[in-house]
């Protein structure tokens, strides 16, 4: 579907320095805050899930939550909320990442949502970033989960900086953020009434730069586009998309093979490249400490097409 590159950067490569122990410091509390949040969830919560994307916030997730727990394994699944519009790379990581760490993997399919008549897509080839919401739900409700891991974080976009630790999903798995539950002193309400779901975003408090520099202290392996490698891609919309079965060249696009990476992982049809030199851990935490938009905000069309977008999204079921 996406043109081959290399297989997942192994943690070896990586090339990190040793962190300065401020930084150890400032990583092991976000650390100490996350693992603490995940014990909480598994105490309150009956039937509690981790959503996993294979994209670097949910690794540090999956990472945090295996140490949350040792030495006994993790005691929720992995669900993984699949468009069918995935990078190769990233659902070959997927599986071998939750295949070494032994967790049960719950794949829930948006094409088979489709297929049963639960959404329509608009076209052939469109984002299915908005048919995600009703395959989630469906899911969760299968599932019987009344919490889910995100691994969402405030600085993101401006309708997850809204968002608090425990975010209450009314029994549609809406979400209003008006009517937020107050979390003082790092306390957390895990009241539910029957038929709602809370979801639960232990990163909140990280930045993108936390999330690189725990990779690098951690040694973890990530999905190969993460780094710079050459890639087919047209120019549209002022992003950089791939070229793919998904996401041909249009009649007066040029195709450019160009040394890219990817700042997030998604919907291939609407997630974008940027022109990066970035092939270890340490170069892209150069990289990003001179950026100066989200991840999401230069790489994601959907996001940067309404100032609403994830708003909108998060209100309906989104995560």
């Amino acid at each position: 579907m996406s043109a081959a590159t290399t297989a997942a950067v192994p943690a070896a490569r990586t090339g990190a320095a040793h962190p300065a122990p401020a930084l150890v410091d400032d990583l092991r509390a976000l650390e100490a805050e996350a693992v603490h949040i995940i014990r909480e969830v598994a105490a309150e919560f009956e039937r509690p899930v981790l959503l996993f994307s294979a994209g670097k916030d949910s690794i540090v997730l999956l990472r945090l939550a295996e140490k949350a727990f040792r030495p006994s394994p993790v005691p929720f699944p992995v669900m993984h909320v699949d468009t069918g519009h995935n990078f190769d790379e990233v659902i070959e990581f997927r599986d071998r990442r939750l295949a070494q760490g032994g967790h049960r993997l719950v794949v829930a399919s948006v094409q088979a949502s489709i297929d049963a008549g639960r959404v329509r897509e608009d076209a052939p080839g469109a984002s299915r970033n908005r048919l995600q919401t009703r395959t989630l739900l469906d899911a969760l409700a299968e599932g019987g989960f009344d919490a889910a891991f995100g691994g969402a974080r405030r600085d993101e976009e401006r309708a997850r900086a809204k968002e608090r630790v425990f975010s209450v999903r009314d029994a549609a798995g809406q979400w209003d953020p008006r009517h937020q539950r107050p979390e003082p002193w790092s306390l957390y309400n895990g009241r539910v009434h029957r038929g709602e779901q809370v979801r639960v975003f232990p990163l909140s408090n990280w930045t993108e730069l936390d999330v690189w520099r725990y990779i690098a202290a951690e040694g973890l392996e990530l999905p190969s586009i993460y780094y710079a490698h050459e890639r087919d891609v047209v120019e549209r919309d002022g992003m950089l998309l791939a070229v793919s079965d998904l996401t041909p060249a249009r009649p007066g696009e040029r195709v450019q093979r160009l040394r890219v990476r990817y700042r997030t992982v998604g919907d291939l049809t609407i997630t974008g490249a940027v022109r990066s030199d970035a092939t270890d851990v340490d170069a892209v935490i150069a990289e990003i400490g001179t950026a100066t938009v989200s991840e999401r905000g230069a790489t994601r069309a959907d996001d940067r097409t309404s100032a609403a977008a994830m708003e909108d999204r998060k209100r309906e079921g989104y995560f």
